[in-house]
């Protein structure tokens, strides 16, 4: 349809106006097509469903609860700043990426928050505002101002390990953290495993126990993962574990749990924050910095004891389950770094 109208525009001159003459055509979509209504069984609805709750897993737990934490913590600041949060405009999300740059918040976490924003709208079949190409540009802003170098924790190595161990008290708290530091060192284990570890994961065996992991970080489709653990003449690992379990009689269930004062043990898993908690502790009990100890380091610190002590690279990878030979690089190199060092002999 065609219709004419008069547009006012400013003169090039003076600057007054002028008013002219124009032709708006107002273009009439063509009609959806008409698709015919899915009329299904019963059987079929229900394999539909089940389609849906398979789509639901397609994100790891984990990540869809941080996503949820990560949008309402946006939902906040949008009500606050009178910005709509679903869907979000690209300039709202600039501002919110911006304040919280102007805050210090590191970039990996801004990077967080901007994929929780863009989770949400996919998930409700919405464009994500942080496809826009001022919003990346914002990001990427972000990160070459404040820089992306992550904040890597030390790792607690096999010398730290044994000096935790010997300082810890002889109770149920002291017997839980012994064997959560020594488990989670001996096989490598992300906090995230650890504490997901149940008694019927462990395989005692005459060498000492294989560690079953159902899910973890690199296998996100639950196909499972094994980890040998010896049963050691220093830390002694598998000592440490028998110990716990025998203190807490523990038969079955979460492996590691919460225990309140008064060695009082209850039935709730330990959440993975606190196995931070417990390295930072344990850490400046015996006279480390604990902001340098998070609890990547149990792992990081037994990639770290076993490069330094000259263990094959694919050996260790069997034990961390790394797939990459390059992942391991960065370790090896602070493994290295005093061996034959250039300034040994004048220093």
């Amino acid at each position: 349809m065609l219709e004419d109208c008069a547009v006012t525009i400013p003169a090039s001159g003076d600057g007054s106006a002028q008013s002219v003459p124009a032709i708006i055509a107002t273009i009439e979509p063509d009609p959806a097509p008409a698709h015919a209504a899915l009329i299904v069984s019963p059987e079929l609805a229900a394999s539909i469903a089940s389609a849906e709750a398979y789509a639901e897993n397609a994100t790891a737990d984990r990540t869809r609860i941080e996503y949820a934490a990560g949008f309402r913590l946006f939902e906040a600041w949008c009500t606050k700043h009178g910005a709509l949060a679903l869907p979000a405009h690209p300039e709202a999300v600039r501002a919110y990426l911006a304040e919280l740059a102007d805050r210090g918040l590191k970039p990996a976490t801004i990077d967080a928050r901007a994929a929780a924003i863009a989770f949400k709208h996919r998930a409700t079949g919405l464009e994500p505002p942080t496809a826009d190409t001022k919003v990346r540009k914002t990001i990427r802003g972000i990160r070459n101002r404040v820089g992306t170098k992550p904040d890597k924790k030390a790792p607690a190595t096999a010398e730290h390990v044994k000096r935790m161990l010997k300082r810890l008290p002889d109770t149920l708290i002291g017997k839980r953290d012994a064997a959560l530091i020594a488990i989670g060192f001996a096989a490598a284990l992300r906090r995230s495993e650890l504490v997901a570890l149940d008694v019927e994961h462990i395989e005692r065996t005459p060498e000492g126990m294989i560690v079953h992991i159902s899910k973890s970080k690199t296998d996100q489709e639950g196909a499972g993962q094994s980890v040998a653990v010896l049963a050691g003449s220093k830390l002694r690992p598998v000592k440490a574990l028998e110990e716990w379990l025998a203190a807490s009689c523990i038969r079955s269930g979460a492996l590691f749990r919460h225990i309140r004062k008064g060695d009082n043990l209850t039935e709730e898993r330990l959440k993975d924050h606190a196995v931070a908690e417990i390295v930072k502790g344990r850490a400046k009990a015996v006279g480390l910095d604990p902001k340098f100890f998070a609890g990547h380091s149990l792992r990081s610190g037994f990639v770290t004891s076993a490069l330094a002590a000259g263990a094959d690279v694919l050996k260790v990878m069997s034990v961390t389950r790394h797939t990459q030979v390059q992942t391991l690089k960065g370790y090896d190199q602070r493994a290295q770094a005093f061996r034959d060092h250039a300034g040994r002999g004048f220093l």
